[in-house]
């Protein structure tokens, strides 16, 4: 076979570390493996430049202590210790693997949608030769309906996330959805929130003096300070948000919701689980009853109004009149 004609697999095909895990293991066995050895005992045909693309990959991407013993004419470890990890996936696991790229339509706008891309092309890139992943499966066959994504200033998500794991005060220009210009504030971001395909940040706003949840599409020239602060040791996060029902317009106290949905709802409300702590039972007259306990009265009428009619609040007193305004105001429009 003449060079034009040699089978070099592209680097980001799944046959890769296969190759990688033969050269590991000759060198592992101290067979000191060269070009002429490694051919022969594999039944390749590769060149002196494509073996050694594969010992630059080793040594980069593994971290491999690779060098060459010109005595012996072969590669060898310099740490006998060393091992190259491998990634053996079952069917079912593959499976799963080839459902989770669509769910990172949810870190759009952030580092982290790249960051996670890598690493999922990276385990797809370790698979043995023996596997290989179908790319209609992955970016066809399965899809997720998310909410609209916002959008975030370049820097903002990197500095709020790296502030928050190092506990900094972050110094940003911010505006509240009421206001029409952005403010200068100081705040230490305890917690980091997405919902509904926004991001959010819960902490302790110095110009509130006072916990506050701010909106992170609504920063702007988001700079980490050198000033530490502790997050006080009563702080809790299920005092601030309810993770089933959401962050917003929450009071801290807590209501028990009661509703009830009409009986052609019945199916698709007792297939779901709502709240990890609700009571849901069906009532005699085929109509649904669903309780759970919420600080998160904003949100849960919001999303009572999103049944069209189908969901009557019970209680508590609060809610209902929260549902009975916003019902008033969309009339009025």
């Amino acid at each position: 076979m003449t060079k034009k004609q040699e089978k070099v697999p592209q680097r980001n095909t799944t046959h890769i570390l296969s190759y990688l895990m033969k050269i590991d293991q000759s060198i592992k066995n101290g067979e000191y493996p060269n070009v002429k050895k490694l051919n022969e005992k594999n039944g390749w045909d590769f060149s002196r430049s494509t073996i050694g693309r594969y010992i630059e990959i080793l040594k980069n991407d593994y971290d491999a202590p690779i060098e060459y013993d010109f005595q012996k004419n072969g590669y060898y470890y310099t740490d006998p210790t060393f091992y190259l990890q491998r990634v053996m996936l079952n069917e079912g696991e593959l499976l799963t693997l080839s459902t989770i790229l669509p769910l990172l339509e949810q870190y759009k706008n952030t580092p982290l949608e790249e960051s996670y891309r890598k690493l999922m092309s990276k385990l797809i890139e370790m698979l043995p030769d023996s596997i290989t992943v179908d790319s209609a499966l992955i970016n066809n066959e399965v899809h997720f309906i998310s909410d609209p994504i916002t959008t975030l200033q370049d820097g903002v998500f990197e500095n709020v996330l790296k502030a928050t794991k190092l506990h900094q005060t972050l110094n940003m220009e911010y505006k509240t959805a009421r206001d029409s210009d952005y403010q200068n504030r100081l705040f230490d971001p305890y917690h980091i929130i997405c919902q509904k395909g926004s991001w959010y940040l819960l902490g302790f706003s110095h110009h509130s003096n006072a916990i506050r949840l701010y909106a992170m599409p609504r920063m702007r020239n988001c700079v980490i300070t050198e000033k530490k602060f502790s997050i006080p040791k009563d702080f809790k996060l299920e005092d601030h948000i309810d993770i089933q029902m959401g962050a917003w317009g929450n009071s801290g106290e807590q209501f028990n919701i009661e509703i009830e949905f009409v009986k052609g709802l019945k199916t698709y409300v007792m297939e779901r689980t709502w709240h990890k702590d609700q009571i849901i039972r069906e009532n005699p007259d085929g109509t649904v009853y669903l309780s759970f306990k919420t600080n998160q009265l904003v949100q849960t009428a919001s999303w009572i109004l999103s049944f069209a009619g189908g969901a009557k609040a019970l209680n508590p007193p609060e809610l209902r009149e929260q549902i009975k305004k916003a019902a008033e105001r969309i009339l009025s429009a």
